[in-house]
């Protein structure tokens, strides 16, 4: 059925998961984001090591994907990139660098839907085993 919703309402109630309307959703599964930290000497890894734990990430991704547990991942670029945006209504302040000096930082995270926090759980270490890296977990807020 390819007809539009006559009203927002009907498009919530019809709705299981919305990822491509991010400002409506109803969300069946609690979401979770599997934060990964990294390590001011990050990669510390040989090449061929580190080669390794991208073909693991790949399949834990894929596993992901296959159980249906996949929502979106993403690696980020070191911390020097960022940008900090300040603002307070009209004034607004722009700055070079991160929130904050760390010796560690996020690199990437994955956000998935598990039924329950156990179920997040073992998915983050899964993921921690597959990246070599710390996860941390977090439910998201409204799942």
């Amino acid at each position: 059925d390819h007809r539009q919703p006559s009203s927002i309402h009907e498009f919530v109630d019809n709705a299981t998961t919305v990822r491509s309307a991010p400002r409506v959703r109803k969300i069946v599964v609690p979401q979770y984001i599997l934060a990964v930290w990294h390590t001011d000497d990050y990669p510390s890894l040989p090449e061929d090591e580190l080669m390794a734990a991208f073909e693991r990430v790949d399949d834990f991704n894929a596993k992901l994907e296959e159980t249906g547990a996949w929502v979106f991942a993403c690696g980020l670029p070191h911390p020097s990139t960022a940008r900090m945006v300040y603002a307070r209504g009209d004034d607004v302040t722009v700055k070079d660098g991160p929130a904050s000096s760390s010796h560690e930082f996020l690199g990437g995270f994955w956000v998935v839907e598990a039924e329950d926090d156990e179920a997040a759980e073992a998915l983050a270490i899964e993921g921690a085993q597959a990246c070599g890296n710390a996860v941390e977990i977090r439910r998201l807020q409204g799942t």
